[in-house]
């Protein structure tokens, strides 16, 4: 994978930076002949849009995609590269300080400082920035419809937020709602309710909090993987860990004892499966067609309200920084719809080599 470029026979490459007049995708290799569902797509994207709540930042953005190629003149997929931009039109460039010379806690700034050195845009974060995530909630929306035909569903849902846990899911046989568009993506609304009171309280205080977020993937075939590193681990971890924010990815779940962690085989309408699904649906890098389930965590928002202590790389000395801008004092709630996205780009990626 190159740095903005997740795949290998479906290529998604993302480009543009949070304060540029656009961001957007390429996607190559998606089939020809598939007519998209555009409302479905209007919906995903909305899933993941900002300033739909108290929970989110109240950056607007109506993240429409404007279709520059890969379609034919009736509307199907055309087996050329489709390119998509999402328009910017909500910056307050004005909001970020000299982070060329002052970096933010937290943030990529010092270190994109070091990489490209003066020349990066540094406007809210430049090409760093979880606004990048709309464009990759695209083209994963276009892969959520390929996998659907093929009677595969990723869903996912706010596991964690500071220190509130959401029900788990049956990893046998999940059931999950259908979020609407500005829904708090969990199972117990009760502990929906408590994670929403988490992220408020962090608020108030000019702080930010932490969390995870747990997918579930149905219908996935069994044999798509490989050993080592050709495993099916490996290549959605490393796609997952592209999401800004990501610190954790855990697949399936682990027991103190082999006793209690090995998953029994058994027959189930003439097939093999597993009485419980400790193992996340792999065992040796390879799908075993149990439901695939691993967990996201994400670290806090690095841009809170609290004085924080920096350094000014011209003085070369000690300073501190009171950041100002809109941001998410939890970034979980809005990253549901952007796990499942990365989630259905390498699954299409990896049906499509036959892996």
């Amino acid at each position: 994978m190159a740095d903005f470029t997740i795949g290998d026979r479906l290529k998604v490459t993302l480009f543009g930076q949070s304060h540029g007049p656009a961001i957007g995708c390429v996607i190559d290799g998606f089939p020809a002949g598939k007519r998209v569902d555009w409302d479905a797509v209007s919906f995903f994207l909305a899933r993941r849009a900002p300033g739909q709540n108290a929970w989110s930042t109240q950056r607007k953005e109506a993240d429409a995609p404007e279709i520059l190629s890969g379609l034919n003149e009736a509307g199907l997929t055309c087996g050329a590269p489709l390119a998509a931009v999402i328009r910017n039109t909500n910056q307050h460039s004005g909001d970020y300080p000299d982070l060329l010379n002052v970096p933010r806690p937290g943030h990529a700034d010092f270190a994109a400082g070091v990489k490209y050195g003066p020349a990066w845009d540094y406007r809210g974060g430049g090409q760093f920035s979880g606004r990048l995530t709309a464009p990759l909630c695209f083209a994963g929306a276009l892969c959520l419809q390929y996998l659907a035909e093929r009677n595969i569903r990723i869903a996912a849902h706010i596991a964690r937020v500071g220190n509130v846990f959401d029900k788990a899911p049956d990893t046998v046989h999940p059931q999950f709602p259908l979020y609407e568009a500005g829904a708090f993506p969990v199972i117990d609304p009760e502990k929906g309710r408590a994670m929403q009171a988490e992220i408020e309280a962090a608020k108030q205080a000019g702080d930010s909090v932490d969390g995870a977020v747990r997918c579930v993937v149905t219908g996935f075939p069994a044999g798509v993987g490989g050993p080592y590193f050709g495993g099916l681990e490996g290549k959605l971890a490393q796609a997952l860990f592209g999401i800004p924010a990501v610190k954790g990815v855990q697949f399936g779940d682990t027991q103190p004892h082999g006793s209690e962690n090995n998953d029994a085989f058994r027959m189930e309408n003439e097939s093999v499966c597993t009485v419980t699904n400790h193992c996340g649906g792999i065992l040796g890098g390879i799908s075993i067609g149990m439901p695939l389930h691993f967990t996201v965590s994400f670290k806090p928002t690095p841009s809170i309200a609290k004085a924080q202590q920096t350094v000014d790389l011209k003085a070369m000395q000690e300073t501190e920084m009171n950041l100002r801008g809109r941001h998410d004092p939890c970034v979980v709630p809005r990253a549901v719809p952007v796990v499942e996205a990365v989630t259905a780009i390498i699954l299409t990626d990896l049906l499509l080599q036959g892996a």
